[in-house]
Order: structure tokens, then sequence, then C-alpha cells
């Protein structure tokens, strides 16, 4: 019993290609890792020199609104085509988040 297998093989300019975009897909995500590394280090370092916890606070929440931003964007492949409506439904819930956070505070401050 024979399976009728087509094997593609890539020409070199296809292959070229493919190897020059997967090395920028790649230094993208080393170049987003490492902001998000020298992010960390800065939340990290506030924390240690004994700033004010009124100014760490925002700061800390700040940079880690960055870094999950960069994480969804480099990391989950939302920078790649055709992830528009999943992107669109994230986004959407995280404004809807956010508008129930600050709601909620803004009742706690008023009330």
């Amino acid at each position: 019993m024979s399976h009728d297998a087509q094997v593609y093989v890539r020409t070199e300019t296809e292959f070229n290609y493919l190897k020059q975009k997967r090395r920028q897909a790649m230094r993208g995500q080393l170049t987003t890792f490492a902001i998000m590394i020298f992010l960390t280090l800065i939340a990290f370092t506030s924390v240690a020199a004994g700033f004010s916890k009124y100014l760490i606070a925002p700061v800390i929440l700040l940079l880690a609104a960055v870094q999950v931003v960069l994480q969804l964007y480099y990391f989950m492949h939302m920078s790649e085509k055709n992830h528009n409506v999943p992107s669109y439904f994230l986004f959407v819930g995280a404004f809807f988040g956010f508008i129930f956070i600050l709601t909620f505070l803004t009742i706690i401050w008023w009330g």
C-alpha cells in the first residue's frame, strides 16, 4: 500500500527569504525579552532604593502594563497577520476591565 506523498523542495531564494524572516522574528523577540528584563530591573531597583510607596506603586503598575502589552504583541504573536479578531476581543476586554476598575475606584473615592 503506497501513499502518494508529494515532497515540496524549496528553492534557494525561498529558503533564504524564510531564513531572513525567521532571523528578524527572533531578533524582535530577543529585543523584547531584553526590554522586559530591563523593566523588571527598574521595578526591583525602585523598591530596593526605598522610594515612597506612593511613587513605587504607580510606577510598578505602569511597568507591568507595558510588559503585558509587549508579551501579548510579541510572544503571543499578535503582531502577525490574521490576528485581528482575537486582538480586537482582547483589547476590548482590557478596555472594559479598565473601565470596571475605574468605575469602582470612583465610587469608593466619592462614596
